[in-house]
């Protein structure tokens, strides 16, 4: 090998290496939006349905059912 083909080895190696790392990056973010959607939906169906029961009583008072 020359001294030119080990350069080249080495820029594709260190672009492969740097490329990998992008990537890394993106799935790690979305990784991280994905746990954040998922909490925002467990919350959402833990108490949820508080919120919906509140709504419908102030609703209820609102057209004279309560």
């Amino acid at each position: 090998m020359t001294d030119n083909d080990l350069l080249q080895q080495n820029i594709r190696r260190t672009a492969g290496v740097h490329a990998l790392r992008k990537i890394r990056a993106i799935v790690d973010e979305e990784k991280r939006n994905d746990a954040a959607a998922a909490q925002t939906l467990r919350w959402l169906l833990r108490y949820g349905w508080i919120l919906l029961l509140i709504i419908a009583a102030f609703l209820a008072r609102l057209i004279g059912v309560y």
